[in-house]
């Protein structure tokens, strides 16, 4: 076996030993000099455990018992990880010191003063506990907790190193070259598993993408960072951040994980205007700055409520519950988010010109429709409003509403059923509305299914009973609240609003044909669902999650249209003033765009990552089957109703069939005598004569079933 040669320095010179009565290593042959040497390595390593444990913190000694450490698979792992990286590097440095060179030094040698490394390393890494850190969070502070414990465990091999060989046999730059390389093969690794993890991840929530909420986040610091960072490690994120304003004009252009910092807050309608032209308009802004003037908050309100969008804040991170009795807390949701596009802003003066300084009549004001349309009249400044309801409560609801938010309102609350002819007659003469929007009606599938009687009464007997009123007593225009049930119908609710369309049509028509310039007009809206409305899937969706499931679909293929109630009441009133504006379309039905139709089971996945959850994990979605007369598709035109334009790019013009005032008048009298009657057979039987594209055999099971 070939060593090296050692140095005279290393030896005294003689065979006698030192003053401490030892005999220099060079007097022993190899063999034995090796063991002298271990010995001595043992005797300064005790030494220097020794030391190393007085000098752990009290905490850390008090910790415990050894239960308490590496308790789990990865842990140890992650220790054995470092131990190896550790006897690894010291090779490593060698070689990149030495390079071709390291092959004189002897094999042995090396393998010791590697372990020797190694076995040092272990108990400071055991001490300072470095394999706590989870990698999947590596941050800058597990890279200092790493440089500390590579520093620490070169300051005592070093000490160690020269009691074995003086350090003759290394150079001297060794340890500064292992203190480099331990550190990266320590923390390579573990940023290079986060940036596995991250990018993972990333994948994942680019599947999810389609069904994110586009933000904007308002404040292009701390929090801004922090809650990037915490969506970009949630595949099911319910966010999307598209962009950033914030108060500081010198950090526009820069970005936050990659999220760009597009103007200041003064310049968001050219950001959200930008958004737009790239298809990525924001559904919502979010304000990430804890403190923030209210003065500039109020000026962020504004710009919001001018671009239609949703307004949220970022919670403080010290703020704290204490509803420990609650294991699932079931978070706020904004019907806006679950829309899963951009609300559009419609020209709210002209609105205000058609209402100011009129008396507008509502029916069905304590509804959903008939409820936001008395906040917006009432916002408009109307001489007079009347909210007509024939629910006790739902009336008391809204008038207290109204009261509150306008208390210089004229308003007046009356309970009546539009089914009553004379009651409605006794209501037209006292008030002499100008403007009826009339949105009395039953409007759930089922429940009309089951009662196809009462739904004739109200949706066709109270239409007919409003829209005579309106004649009678010379109404500006009238305004029927219709819905996307209407065209190719399945159920007797959409047949029954159908059949009041045709009816106020056929008003409308005759009075335009009569060329009489003060004749009521009669303006038909059609749209389809409306988030958040009463029986609506929104509602009904938020009680399950709360009860913690499961969200009931009735099919996994079933679509709807939806749109928010602002924008339904919004463009209702943009129909209006296009309708009194010109009498061209006369007879027509102004149709509403309401976008993409949306799948129902991905409306409750949505709800349910708003609410902080995940789908078929945490909350369980089940299918149960349609309903009586519901189909898996609605539509907003039928086959034979070509669409016009109007000027306004989300409002269309139809013209179906309409039948005479004189037929449709007849038809409505025998469907009112067989309601009265109770003659479900008789109701449908008409239905079918006078509505040719009613097909009940096209939806769920049917309830009711009579012949040609």
């Amino acid at each position: 076996m070939r060593w090296p040669r050692p140095s005279p320095r290393a030896s005294s010179g003689s065979g006698a030993p030192d003053l401490t009565g030892r005999f220099p290593a060079a007097c022993f042959p190899p063999p034995f000099r090796f063991q002298y040497r271990v010995r001595q390595v043992i005797r300064f390593g005790g030494w220097a455990l020794a030391e190393l444990y007085v000098t752990v913190p009290k905490s850390l000694k008090r910790a415990r018992n050894r239960q308490e450490f590496m308790r789990g698979l990865r842990q140890k792992i992650a220790y054995g990880h470092d131990i190896i990286a550790a006897f690894l590097s010291l090779p490593a440095s060698l070689f990149l010191r030495q390079g071709s060179d390291l092959a004189v030094y002897n094999f042995e040698f090396v393998l010791l003063a590697a372990g020797l490394f190694a076995a040092v390393a272990a108990v400071v890494f055991w001490m300072m506990r470095l394999y706590g850190g989870v990698w999947r969070y590596a941050s800058l502070n597990d890279l200092m907790a790493i440089t500390k414990a590579v520093t620490l465990v070169i300051l005592v091999f070093v000490p160690l190193l020269f009691l074995l060989n003086r350090l003759e046999w290394i150079p001297r730059s060794t340890p500064v070259i292992n203190w480099f390389v331990l550190l990266a093969m320590l923390g390579g690794p573990r940023f290079l598993y986060r940036q596995f993890k991250d990018r993972r991840m990333g994948r994942a929530r680019d599947g999810q993408a389609a069904r994110r909420v586009p933000v904007i986040l308002v404040g292009a610091g701390d929090g801004s960072e922090m809650f990037i960072r915490a969506l970009s490690r949630n595949p099911m994120a319910a966010y999307e951040p598209v962009g950033i304003v914030g108060r500081n004009p010198g950090r526009v252009g820069r970005n936050i994980h990659g999220v760009h910092v597009l103007g200041t807050v003064d310049a968001l309608p050219q950001v959200v205007d930008r958004l737009e032209r790239e298809g990525r308009r924001p559904q919502r802004l979010i304000v990430t700055q804890e403190e923030i003037a209210g003065e500039e908050m109020q000026r962020v309100v504004g710009l919001a409520d001018s671009l239609g969008l949703k307004l949220a804040r970022l919670p403080r991170l010290t703020d704290f519950r204490n509803e420990t009795d609650d294991p699932v807390r079931v978070r706020a949701i904004d019907i806006e988010d679950v829309l899963g596009r951009a609300q559009h802003v419609l020209d709210r003066a002209s609105m205000q010109a058609l209402i100011k300084n009129r008396r507008v009549l509502i029916t069905g004001a304590g509804g959903t429709i008939g409820g936001e349309l008395a906040r917006q009249v009432a916002s408009f400044g109307p001489s007079s409003l009347a909210l007509v309801e024939n629910s006790e409560y739902a009336l008391y609801e809204i008038d207290l509403e109204i009261s509150e938010k306008f208390p210089n309102a004229d308003r007046r609350s009356i309970i009546a059923n539009v089914r009553d002819r004379d009651r409605m007659q006794r209501v037209f003469r006292e008030f002499e509305p100008e403007l009826v929007f009339h949105a009395a009606a039953l409007k759930h599938v089922p429940v009309v299914e089951a009662h196809p009687g009462e739904g004739i009464l109200t949706n066709v007997g109270g239409t007919r009973v409003v829209a005579d009123c309106c004649r009678e007593t010379g109404v500006a225009a009238m305004v029927l609240i219709s819905t996307d049930k209407a065209v190719n119908p399945t159920s007797v609710m959409g047949a029954s609003k159908r059949i009041a369309e045709t009816y106020c049509q056929a008003l409308d028509i005759e009075g335009h044909d009569e060329a009489n310039s003060g004749a009521t007009r009669f303006i038909t809206v059609r749209f389809g669902n409306v988030l958040g409305s009463t029986g609506s899937v929104v509602p009904l969706f938020q009680r399950q999650l709360a009860a913690g499931g499961p969200l009931t679909v009735t099919h996994p293929d079933m679509k709807r249209y939806f749109m928010t109630v602002r924008e339904a009441v919004e463009l209702v009133l943009e129909a209006t003033v296009l309708g009194l504006r010109s009498s061209a379309g006369a007879g027509r039905v102004y149709v509403l765009d309401m976008g993409e139709p949306v799948r129902i089971a991905d409306l409750a996945r949505q709800m349910i990552l708003l609410a902080g959850l995940n789908p078929d994990e945490d909350i369980k979605i089940a299918y149960t089957g349609l309903r009586p007369g519901e189909k898996l598709f609605e539509e907003i035109l039928h086959d034979a109703e070509a669409p016009e334009e109007t000027g306004h790019s989300r409002i269309m013009l139809a013209a179906p069939r309409t039948p005479g005032l004189e037929a449709v008048s007849a038809l409505i009298d025998e469907l009112i005598a067989a309601a009265q009657a109770g003659d479900e057979d008789a109701i449908v039987s008409l239905i079918r004569r006078h509505v040719p594209e009613f097909n009940p055999e096209a939806g769920g099971p049917i309830r009711v079933v009579a012949g040609g």
